[in-house]
């Protein structure tokens, strides 16, 4: 009897230490620091280059998926440094391209490849995007996930940590709203990224609009009736 109350004891004890691992974002901030530079220009054969830390960090991903335990900001730091990693992981196995859309994989682009490996689940992109992140319901993920194309918000060049990220996600999302080439905000007109076209609705949420979303990270005040027009999206490689 003590022999079975031991060993389920043990059982018990692993499970907990295993539930509280969480994956070390550490090495994912080197080889960013390493390979994008402040303005979020990606050297992909760099990340070639140092292709088994990279693998290493993959590896990381996949084996400490997040647990019921976990914060939803652990949760959320997680995968969008798994968005991020894998865009640079797709875009690398068939690099050299001219843009992240001609990444083909048995005729799927790089965002409907089912090959985001994390626990026992594999994931597309737009699944870790649409199924896990947008229901986290904060809006400033879209400034934080980065698609490989030079309209795409830059990639940080650290990772997301839980401890940092708020900041982090404020931060990116006051620059890219900020940024002329992606936004031109005047009081009564301005002209925006696509972004905020293809998810508006995650810009209404609790009685909001994009234009109070403009003002509240932008640097322009905004009328409430100002004319909104799209900007081209440039698609090419952000490199």
């Amino acid at each position: 009897m003590n022999r079975i109350i031991f060993t389920l004891s043990l059982l018990l004890a692993i499970t907990i230490t295993h539930a509280s691992e969480r994956a070390d974002h550490s090495k994912w901030t080197e080889l960013l620091q390493k390979h994008v530079t402040s303005k979020g220009e990606v050297d992909y054969k760099g990340f070639m280059d140092d292709i088994e830390a990279f693998d290493e960090y993959l590896i990381e991903l996949r084996e400490k998926a997040p647990m019921k335990d976990w914060s939803k900001d652990e949760k959320k730091a997680f995968y969008i440094n798994a968005y991020n990693a894998y865009t640079i992981k797709f875009i690398i196995t068939k690099y050299p391209v001219k843009s992240p859309k001609d990444a083909k994989f048995s005729g799927k682009d790089l965002w409907n490849f089912r090959m985001v490996l994390i626990g026992p689940q594999r994931y597309t992109l737009n699944q870790i995007e649409d199924n896990i992140l947008r229901r986290m319901d904060d809006p400033r993920i879209h400034f934080a996930i980065n698609c490989g194309a030079k309209s795409c918000p830059k990639l940080l060049n650290e990772a997301y940590t839980a401890d940092k990220l708020n900041a982090q996600l404020t931060k990116v999302t006051k620059e890219f709203i900020q940024n002329s080439e992606h936004n031109t905000l005047k009081a009564k007109k301005v002209q925006i990224s696509k972004i905020f076209e293809w998810y508006e609705e995650d810009f209404k949420e609790n009685g909001g609009s994009v234009i109070s979303f403009l003002n509240k990270y932008g640097d322009v005040t905004i009328q409430d009736d100002a004319k909104i027009e799209y900007k081209e999206y440039n698609w090419a490689l952000n490199e």
